[in-house]
């Protein structure tokens, strides 16, 4: 708790007569963290490769106003990780690498830094909290990520934005408030975790709304995220895997074939109403047949095309 603040609470006990405050500038609500997917895919990529230990990294971007923080890029640092901490070990990496970025075209500034906690949900250490007090000493709007690569595999990531609460550790028997002023509902549309509640948020540092926004590149790069490249047509399945398929499909084509036969004897001498109704709710056996088909053609081309090229070339 800062000395600005207790002097607002002391003077708010002491009556009216007090001449009023003047305003100062204080964290809101409002302020959130922009991530970009580049950086998401970077912190899970470098989070899941550290499994079971927990890995760090520092995140680049720009203080866009007072409310808007960005993050275009991360990059890890050298460290000493166990399961339940993190720490950096080299802190000339920092400036070697901003350096070498900067010849790279990557001229934004360290806005915060980023760990895993691979398991074990979202929320900061006695350890991280050291870690995040030192890099807001150095700027007071410094932000701590926290991202859960285990947790992150069942669709939904798992990550959140800390910072934190100036003056936390002095006076802890006053009552709890908002440690940052209240011009917006952006700061509560998140509920917080029971675990993040039990860990000290709200009581040692706060959590920041985090916002997704991709550009155009961006954009085309998670498009082809999932795209085959060319190579794909050209692998080769097991001859003895073909075969079953093949003899698979085509017991499915010969039952197919005498269903439509079966079909069209029952639709002879009706009208096209007739047959409609008659269809209702009923397998197609002409369409399933005619993909059967196209698929079976394809398989067995791609197969004889891609065992003569490997023939050639191999």
């Amino acid at each position: 708790m800062d000395l600005a603040r207790l002097q607002q609470l002391f003077s708010g006990m002491g009556g009216g007569n007090q001449a009023p405050q003047q305003d100062q500038p204080q964290p809101d609500t409002s302020e959130k963290i922009q991530i970009s997917s580049l950086s998401l895919l970077k912190m899970l990529k470098h989070g899941r490769a550290g499994v079971p230990m927990e890995v760090m990294g520092l995140m680049l971007g720009q203080f866009v106003d007072d409310y808007t923080i960005t993050c275009v890029d991360v990059f890890a640092m050298p460290q000493h990780g166990t399961g339940v901490s993190v720490e950096a070990v080299d802190p000339v990496f920092q400036t070697n690498m901003l350096e070498m970025l900067l010849q790279t075209g990557r001229p934004e500034m360290v806005v915060g830094w980023y760990h895993s906690h691979p398991g074990f949900g979202c929320w900061l250490s006695g350890v991280d909290m050291n870690t995040q007090t030192s890099f807001e000493q150095l700027n007071a709007r410094a932000v701590a990520v926290v991202v859960d690569p285990v947790q992150s595999v069942k669709g939904k990531v798992v990550i959140d934005a800390f910072r934190m609460i100036p003056g936390h550790g002095q006076l802890m028997m006053m009552a709890p408030s908002e440690p940052r002023q209240t011009t917006s509902n952006i700061g509560f549309l998140k509920k917080p975790t029971i675990q993040a509640r039990i860990h000290g948020l709200d009581r040692h540092y706060y959590s920041l709304v985090i916002d997704w926004r991709k550009n155009d590149l961006e954009e085309q790069m998670l498009m082809n995220l999932h795209k085959k490249d060319w190579t794909t047509g050209l692998i080769v399945n097991r001859f003895e895997d073909h075969q079953k398929s093949t003899e698979s499909m085509l017991e499915t084509m010969v039952r197919l074939s005498k269903d439509y036969s079966a079909r069209i004897k029952e639709e002879e001498g009706k009208t096209q109403q007739e047959i409609d109704v008659l269809n209702v709710g009923k397998v197609d056996p002409k369409r399933h047949l005619e993909n059967d088909v196209h698929e079976l053609m394809a398989a067995s081309i791609i197969q004889c095309l891609g065992t003569m090229i490997d023939t050639v070339v191999f």
